[in-house]
């Protein structure tokens, strides 16, 4: 149904790792299908998003040819109360695709309804129906990952873990900081100094300091906590940020130890050593 989230639902796919085209002409779905179906890599991760407009009498003929054709088809349906699909069209104030006579008198609800009757068969061919009525963005989101989200290897949210010098500046993308600054700095061991939180003899000296151990449990605890929320809220992309003086010891052995953490909570980071070099 037009408002029932098909715009909010085809970005939620393309953010799980899926190739989405939107708008598609019926006419042209089943090459496109042949052709994914072919393509080896990712053709299990296209989702066609067709409107109803003119469209509708177009698509069902096609499902039975599609599901004869493809290995695996989803036909997915996303309904709402019509009173529901009223107050978000008046929202936006666009024109509803259904009301193509505008001399006709016909109230919006008129349309809508029309719109509900002219979507029966295709919403009886459906695999899955989604109603929309009770649910925000958020919640949307959360049932398009729960249906596709273990297709394909993509995660819901990308994370990355970076290393950065306080005496450089803040990183200015990033939604974490945490300051390892009050750690013991390997900067003052001569020995350590020309090497960097990479090597093994920093990040030791980092690491098993005895505050260290302490830090890494309650930030692996907090993180535990958090990181799933984010994904809730439907964040994609996070990034943490582990900030020391120069950015070469302290807060590059703190971001390769979180970086493992952050691996096992489910959330392989990439990794970013800021001013490891400098």
């Amino acid at each position: 149904m037009s408002g029932a989230g098909r715009s909010v639902a085809a970005d939620n796919l393309e953010d799980l790792g899926w190739f989405v085209m939107d708008n598609l002409p019926p006419q042209l779905i089943p090459k496109v299908a042949e052709l994914a179906d072919g393509s080896g890599s990712g053709g299990d991760r296209l989702a066609l998003v067709v409107g109803s407009g003119r469209y509708h009498d177009e698509v069902v003929p096609l499902i039975g040819g599609l599901r004869h054709q493809v290995d695996r088809l989803q036909l997915v349906f996303l309904d709402a109360s019509t009173e529901v699909l009223v107050r978000r069209y008046e929202s936006t104030r666009r024109r509803h695709p259904f009301d193509v006579d505008a001399r006709s008198g016909d109230t919006l609800t008129d349309v809508i309804e029309a719109e509900r009757l002219a979507l029966e068969p295709l919403r009886a061919e459906a695999d899955l129906l989604i109603d929309t009525t009770e649910l925000n963005v958020h919640q949307l989101r959360g049932r398009m990952l729960e249906a596709f989200g273990s297709i394909g290897s993509e995660t819901a949210m990308r994370t990355t873990v970076t290393s950065f010098g306080y005496k450089y500046g803040l990183p200015l993308d990033v939604d974490l900081v945490f300051d390892c600054r009050f750690l013991p700095n390997p900067h003052w061991v001569e020995e350590l100094r020309p090497q960097t939180g990479l090597d093994a003899a920093v990040a030791d000296y980092v690491l098993e300091q005895p505050v260290t151990g302490a830090f890494l449990a309650r930030l692996e605890r907090l993180l535990a906590l958090i990181l799933p929320c984010y994904v809730q809220e439907g964040k994609s992309y996070l990034t943490v940020a582990f900030g020391c003086t120069g950015g070469r010891h302290r807060s590059v052995a703190i971001a390769e130890r979180m970086a493992q953490t952050l691996d096992r909570l489910g959330h392989a980071p990439a990794i970013v050593h800021r001013d490891i070099d400098r």
